[in-house]
């Protein structure tokens, strides 16, 4: 009589090594596929994607300093001048010294650069219908990646 195997209830060994077992591969090829995305949206806007995110911060608040712009994007100084500069170049923002310090530089949104929030309020939605995801999952996403964020910033 011959004896039959019962299929085995063990999951396969997983090999950490593999690519795509890695997270931070997940997560750098969805940044990949996310800024191809945002390179469409944005292209009607003349913008870049770290323009974007530039433009955002001031649209929520004018008047930051260089240092301040960089704190919000996780940026230094070194990425952020050129990258302001461009901007400035296009008319979208101004760069001044500040007058109780002279090493800061403040940037403010120009007419322009005030005006193109108006044509950027579709972005978010976009970004929604090529996502395929519901607004919550999309919400849920956020927060678990702000907490992956949080917890490697702080054993970096």
């Amino acid at each position: 009589m011959k004896t039959v195997r019962k299929p085995s209830t063990q999951k396969p060994a997983r090999n950490l090594l593999h690519l795509d077992e890695q997270l931070c591969f997940a997560l750098y090829s969805t940044g990949l596929a996310l800024n191809k995305v945002y390179r469409r949206l944005l292209a009607p806007l003349g913008l870049t994607y770290p323009q974007y995110l530039v433009m955002m911060v001031l649209w929520e608040r004018e008047g930051l300093s260089v240092s301040e712009i960089g704190e919000r994007l996780f940026l230094d100084s070194a990425t952020l001048t050129p990258l302001l500069k461009r901007l400035e170049a296009m008319g979208l923002v101004t760069r001044t010294r500040a007058s109780h310090d002279e090493r800061q530089v403040i940037v403010e949104l120009s007419a322009e650069g005030r005006a193109l929030k108006t044509r950027a309020k579709s972005i978010p939605a976009d970004l929604l219908c090529a996502s395929e995801c519901s607004p919550d999952d999309l919400v849920a996403m956020k927060q678990q990646l702000e907490s992956l964020r949080e917890a490697l910033a702080r054993n970096g």
